[in-house]
């Protein structure tokens, strides 16, 4: 009997592509955005490569005051960054081989989810449009929209994923390597959960300009440099 795969995750920036080789490998993924913004991370910023090296593409958000807040509390000081980025990614990738084919519908893509000012409508709308162009088809749902606000609150990490892979009744969890520092696996399999790790190795090189290979850059430099090939990017070669 087939199960479901669930894979929970923060909202990040224009991740890069081993966020969307684990979305791609799982039946749905849930945004945990009701979690604590976390400075000086993957939330609202992302690397691109440039001639000078990798830059950071970064949305300015409310921060000042806010220690506490949630990412999907978390304000965008203002629409100024889109064109920004815009500018940065022109130079970077103006001479990339899928430019021309894939800039007017990311600039597109950018612009219309700068209309808001809220953090995680952003990610999340992003996230949706680079799957659509990547082929995945992976469902992606809020966790609020699963389990009320408060209650997730209340509960403490492990509990909380456990509580809403229950809730959309998953038979194995999709963790990424970095959670293996605080994940309980056996609480999962006590309920019937299975917990499985990405594993981000073994990935091809792609063309890519400026120089020796950088492999962690946004998801933005595979699909200048490779286009309609992006996806087979994915799939990993040991």
């Amino acid at each position: 009997m087939s199960g479901k795969t669930v894979v929970i995750s923060q909202s990040n920036y224009l991740p890069w592509r081993g966020f969307f080789h684990m979305v791609r490998s799982a039946d749905e993924l849930i945004l945990l955005d009701s979690v604590q913004y976390t400075r000086r991370d993957w939330r609202n910023r992302n690397k691109v490569k440039t001639a000078n090296g990798p830059v950071w593409l970064t949305i300015p958000v409310q921060v000042k005051g806010r220690y506490v807040q949630s990412v999907d509390e978390t304000a965008i000081l203002n629409d100024a960054w889109v064109e920004k980025h815009i500018r940065t990614i022109t130079l970077a990738y103006g001479r990339a081989g899928a430019f021309d084919a894939i800039a007017p519908w990311l600039f597109a893509c950018l612009r219309d989810a700068a209309a808001s000012s809220n953090l995680t409508t952003v990610n999340a709308a992003l996230l949706r449009n680079v799957c659509d162009i990547l082929g995945i088809h992976t469902p992606i749902l809020r966790c609020t929209d699963i389990l009320e606000r408060s209650a997730l609150v209340q509960m403490e990490p492990n509990q909380r994923l456990l509580e809403l892979c229950r809730a959309r009744g998953a038979s194995t969890y999709l963790s990424g390597p970095a959670a293996r520092d605080y994940l309980a696996p056996d609480l999962f399999a006590a309920i019937g959960i299975s917990v499985t790790w990405m594993d981000y190795t073994g990935y091809p090189d792609y063309p890519q300009l400026w120089g020796e290979f950088l492999p962690h850059m946004s998801i933005v430099d595979l699909l200048l440099n490779t286009g309609a090939d992006a996806p087979r990017y994915l799939e990993k070669t040991r």
